[in-house]
């Protein structure tokens, strides 16, 4: 039988999965502010910084990568609460001993740990907000998680330009301490609940996913659909200072500020793309919306040159706007599996996307050789929007389905 569900979306459970998601950003962000200095700061020399700061991220991104999938299986096996205890606790640790390192040897470590840690956080959370919240409501609740959490992003900015990167690793750190102690009054799942005591149900097996065609392509396009929104991140944002002397600019762009206003665009996006996918009861005309929006900035930012700090802010303001369907796509990859399951796709999904920094940078870098990274940037860019369209056209409409099923 359907469970009601809580129809408010500022409930207790929604606000802790958000500031789940809020430490989760935090960091991630905190860790591209603070490169620089951190590594100048145990003694890595100026010529060493790009490609120690490459090594740096991938470690965390192996790390997200290996605890997504871990902590997915788990959230089926074990229950969603654990899980979220457990990776708030690792992240926690890993990130107050990121303040202590002293060697590259150390960092590279606790990168990794740090990113085991957060994996869990966005997906566990979304996974247990959408099985608590009634179905006509559970995408306002998603959008609330999100927009809370993305402002992450502007506190690890603050949080770096006032003090030191060592205590701005330790204040994160301190942070998700403080958020175990709020976590003990939520409770499990009921759905989850329900699916454990069915002993004839099989539970979190990841190969599931792979086990015959149908189910892997609704995966596969789970996370085609996301593609776009990591590109942008890393390709236009991260990289904008390097874009910003190509196109042109009038003026000197600072990578902290484009991050931080990137995504002050997405949380203020997240809430108006959750709430118009419930308005017009489609998460998919919602996120084709979105990407749609998303296209036209994209052509913008790359076609109109010559433009002030200003403007070339603003862009990266819309475009993060544009990008906030990034709560919603997750919201229906969780819709799309039944709650034997759901933590494991909710996971994943999310990191694989993250994951995907590495192919699109790799694929900039080589074909920036031949035609330059302008157009380079628009040729893979152009390729990930395709993708994400067909799959995002070959996926099932979720809104308002029940979830209260299992994966046979």
């Amino acid at each position: 039988m359907e469970q009601q569900g809580i129809k408010n979306p500022l409930n207790i459970i929604v606000i802790v999965a958000a500031l789940g998601y809020f430490v989760d950003i935090y960091d991630l962000i905190l860790f591209g502010i603070v490169r620089v200095p951190s590594l100048k700061g145990i003694g890595v020399g100026a010529s060493e910084l790009l490609s120690e700061g490459i090594l740096l991220l991938n470690m965390q991104m192996i790390g997200m990568l290996i605890g997504g999938i871990i902590w997915g299986i788990l959230g089926d096996k074990k229950g969603r609460m654990p899980v979220l205890f457990l990776t708030i606790a690792l992240y926690s640790m890993a990130n107050i001993l990121n303040g202590f390192v002293q060697n590259m040897t150390q960092y590279a470590i606790l990168r990794f740990i740090a990113g085991i840690g957060l994996a869990g956080e966005l997906g566990i959370g979304i996974t247990l907000v959408t099985e608590v919240m009634s179905k006509e409501k559970r995408g306002y609740g998603t959008a609330v998680v999100s927009s809370i959490g993305i402002f992450g992003a502007v506190l690890g900015f603050l949080v770096s330009d006032f003090f030191n990167w060592r205590v701005a690793y330790w204040f994160g750190g301190g942070l998700g301490f403080l958020l175990l102690l709020l976590r003990i009054s939520v409770h499990e799942s009921g759905m989850f609940e329900k699916t454990k005591n069915n002993t004839y149900v099989e539970r979190g097996n990841f190969l599931k996913l792979f086990s015959n065609k149908e189910t892997f392509l609704k995966y596969l396009n789970s996370i085609l659909i996301g593609i776009p929104i990591w590109y942008i991140v890393s390709i236009m944002v991260i990289q904008s200072p390097e874009m910003a002397k190509i196109l042109k600019i009038q003026g000197e762009i600072n990578g902290g500020a484009a991050v931080t206003y990137h995504y002050i665009g997405i949380a203020i996006g997240s809430l108006l793309i959750g709430i118009l996918s419930e308005l017009l009861k489609s998460r998919k005309k919602a996120v084709l919306y979105s990407i749609s929006f998303l296209l036209l900035f994209f052509t913008i930012f790359f076609f109109k040159t010559g433009l002030n700090t200003s403007a070339f802010y603003g862009i990266l303001f819309l475009l993060g706007i544009g990008a906030g369907y990034w709560t919603v796509f997750i919201t229906m990859a969780a819709e799309q599996f039944g709650t034997n399951i759901r933590a494991t796709v909710t996971t994943t999904v999310p990191n694989f996307v993250r994951g995907a920094t590495v192919p699109i940078t790799s694929s900039v870098l080589f074909l920036s050789h031949q035609f330059g990274l302008l157009k380079a940037g628009i040729i893979v860019g152009i390729i990930c929007f395709i993708l994400a369209i067909i799959a995002l056209s070959l996926i099932k409409e979720t809104y308002n389905k029940d979830l209260d099923f299992v994966e046979k």
